[in-house]
Order: structure tokens, then C-alpha cells, then sequence
């Protein structure tokens, strides 16, 4: 407690500093006075007190204790509250529950996807007068051919792939590209590099399944290998190749794809390639909103191996533009390119293809995928519907032009 306090408990301080014209005049003032001593008896009793002594061994013994009591409450201080450094430096991590949640059939299949497939997915990146531009390729064979797509390198005839997370990147050439359906054919320079690469196997993209698992793998916005997973979505999709021109029978997705994905595989459970990805469905954004379109395995076994030796690809070309029946099967001709090989032949605007070269017609996908199978200068009769009545009309197809006229 305060001893000077307002409350006046205690006795006054002790005073730390005297005048010393005061302090002669006090002593002049006790030498005139006559000492007086009464000495009052002790009350009954009570003991009589000890003689008188000197203070000095009672302050300097109290002067001790209080040393004492605060270097243990120094040292208290520090073993009970310390600093904060000191106190985060042993502090104890949270406790753990030890071991892996256990995996579900599903999560075990992708995981075993990933650590098989993984390795043989590499990063794409080009540089091309100024320009840049990156996505994702994989292996396809020992020799390092790399597949991806078309618009991941267009323009470009070299290209670095980056084998690796990490790593250093390589050199890569363009072998071919395929507008039509999107595709591109790379092959590594250094053949060391190649040595120690796993290719991935193409599946029969006709076997799969809507409810299928899909793993996609790929450098989605720049970042290191990614997987993620979902089912195949729907079959025989058609989406626009960067040519202008359909690509057909494609695969669609729930798993997540994203710019920088284009070009990477789509795996089914058993790690082997059922597309490559190349679009999604934006809906106005820039992101995912879980629908992706893959190019169908069968459409790379086609056209990579005619990539590869530096070909261009040459399909067959009608020059109609076809829109579903809204009154009964078949493709309705929304427009007739001027001078294509339709015109020629007789088709006109308004007719409803129901057959081609014998193989009917109940969507416009079905005239996309006949005339796909053609070759450019073959002959077939076409079987339209106009103004009520069947007519059959001989077209002899053409090459497709580089893009869409």
C-alpha cells in the first residue's frame, strides 16, 4: 500500500534531502534544551522490551529479502510468463490423428491414374514473333512425339516442352497441325530426354461410356501438373474447329478443364487416353463451369500418324451448313456455300438430307460424319426432301478449304 496515501495510513517518507541552514539551527536548538528522558513501565503483563539496538543488521537483513524476492520473481516471471518468443518457441503443436483416411474405389482409381499417367504429361509453351502461348502435350511414343492441339502452336514451328515440374525446358518441332480437328504433332529434339519417357496408349474412344470415370491432366493457368476428375458427360458432341469447321463425335466432361489444360490427355480409369481437351463451355466467363469437350481417341489414331510424316491432312468437302428438323428426322440446309460442290450438284437451301451414299440421316451430325469417311473426288447420291417430294441428287465431293469460306 501507498504510504502517503489521502486514507494517512503508515508514517510519513522518510525525507531524502535536508537544508542545511535548517539543519544547523535544529542542533543549535538541541544543545540550549535540557535532555528529558521518562522511561513509562512496561504494561502488565506484557514482557519488557529487548534493549535498544542498532537498525543497521534488521535494514541490511530486509534489504537482502526484498533482493531476494526479486530475483525470484524475476526468475518466476520468466519461467511462468516469459516472452512471446520464448513462449511460441516451446510451444506444442496440435496433436494429429496418425495415418491416411481410408480411399474409396473411385479415389484409388485416380490416384493410380495420376501415378501412371503423370509422368508422360508435359508442359507446352510457345514463343512466336512476340507472341506467346502455353498448354499441354503427351508422350505417344518412345521416340518422343508429343500430341496436343493445334491452336496450343499455331504459327509456331518450334516450341519448348518442359518434361519435368521444375525442369529445365527442351526443344521441341512442329511436325504437323490438323485446324480441322485441332490437333498437333511435336517431337522432342533431344533424344536422351526421349529415352526416359513412358508413352500413354490410345483407347477405342467408340467403347466409352456417359457415367465413365474421366481424369484430366494437364497445367491449367500456368500451375504444374493437375489432375482433376469426373465422368464422361455425353457422346458424339460437335464443336467448332479453329478452322470454322465442326469436329465431330466428341467427347464432353464434368472434370474440371481450364485454359492451359488445352492439349492435355483425358484418361478413363484404366490410364489410357479417350480424348484430348481442347474447349469448354464458358458461359460468358473465363472459367470452368463443368462442361469440357475432349477430341476422341479415334481421332488422334487417324490423324497422328499422317502428322507425323509431315503430311497435311486432306478431307472431303459437300459446302452446306445443316440445322436439326424441327417437323421429323433428318438435317435441314440452312445455307449452301456459292460454287461448292452441294451447289453444283443440285442441293439447295431448304432441302432435308434424310440419306447420304445410303447411310440415313436423322441429325446434322450424321452429314458432318458421312461425308467425313469420304475422300475428296469421290461420287455419292444424296436423298433430300423438297417441297414435299423425295429427290436424289449426285454430288462429287471437294477439298476442304483451309477455313471455313
Amino acid at each position: 500500500m501507498n504510504p502517503d496515501s489521502s486514507h494517512g495510513r503508515g508514517p510519513a517518507p522518510d525525507r531524502l534531502w535536508t537544508d542545511p541552514c535548517e539543519e544547523e539551527e535544529t542542533q543549535q536548538w538541541l544543545r540550549r534544551k535540557p535532555a528529558v528522558s521518562t522511561v513509562l513501565p512496561p504494561p502488565e503483563g506484557e514482557p519488557e522490551p529487548p534493549p535498544h539496538r542498532s537498525p543497521w543488521p534488521t535494514v541490511l537483513l530486509t534489504s537482502l529479502v526484498a533482493v531476494l524476492l526479486v530475483a525470484i520473481g524475476i526468475v518466476g516471471g520468466m519461467l511462468v510468463g516469459g516472452d512471446d518468443s520464448q513462449r511460441a518457441a516451446t510451444a506444442r503443436p496440435l496433436p494429429a490423428v496418425p495415418g491416411a483416411a481410408p480411399a474409396d474405389q473411385r479415389s484409388k482409381a485416380i490416384r493410380s491414374v495420376y501415378a501412371t499417367a503423370s509422368p508422360s504429361v508435359v508442359s507446352v509453351r510457345v514463343q512466336e514473333g512476340g507472341a506467346t502461348g502455353s498448354g499441354t502435350g503427351f508422350v505417344i511414343d518412345a521416340g518422343g512425339t508429343i500430341v496436343t492441339n493445334a491452336h496450343v502452336v499455331s504459327g509456331a514451328r518450334q516450341v519448348q516442352v518442359r518434361l519435368d515440374d521444375g525442369k529445365k525446358s527442351i526443344d521441341a518441332e512442329v511436325l504437323g497441325t490438323d485446324a480441322s480437328s485441332d490437333l498437333a504433332v511435336l517431337r522432342i529434339k533431344d533424344s536422351g530426354a526421349a529415352a526416359n519417357l513412358r508413352p500413354l496408349v490410345l483407347a477405342d474412344s467408340d467403347d466409352v461410356e456417359v457415367g465413365d470415370l474421366a481424369v484430366a491432366i494437364g497445367y491449367p493457368l500456368g500451375l504444374d501438373r493437375t489432375a482433376t476428375a469426373g465422368i464422361v458427360s455425353g457422346l458424339g458432341r460437335a464443336i467448332k474447329a479453329p478452322n470454322g469447321f465442326s469436329i465431330d463425335e466428341v467427347i464432353q466432361t464434368d472434370a474440371p478443364i481450364n485454359p492451359g489444360n488445352s492439349g492435355g490427355p483425358l484418361l478413363d480409369s484404366a490410364g489410357r487416353v479417350i480424348g484430348v481437351n481442347s474447349q469448354i463451355a464458358t458461359a460468358g466467363g473465363g472459367g470452368s463451369v463443368g462442361i469440357g469437350f475432349a477430341v476422341p481417341s479415334n481421332t488422334v489414331r487417324e490423324v497422328v500418324p499422317r502428322l507425323e510424316q509431315g503430311g497435311s491432312i486432306k478431307r472431303a468437302y459437300l459446302g452446306v451448313t445443316t440445322l436439326a428438323s424441327t417437323v421429323g428426322s433428318g438435317a435441314v440446309v440452312a445455307e449452301v456455300v456459292p460454287g461448292a460442290p452441294a451447289q453444283q450438284g443440285g442441293v439447295r437451301a431448304g432441302d432435308v438430307i434424310t440419306e447420304i451414299g445410303g447411310e440415313d440421316v436423322s441429325a446434322p451430325e450424321d452429314v458432318s460424319a458421312a461425308i467425313e469417311a469420304r475422300e475428296p473426288g469421290q461420287a455419292l447420291d444424296i436423298e433430300v426432301q423438297r417441297a414435299g417430294a423425295e429427290r436424289t441428287v449426285r454430288v462429287t465431293l471437294g477439298t476442304r478449304p483451309e477455313k471455313i469460306p
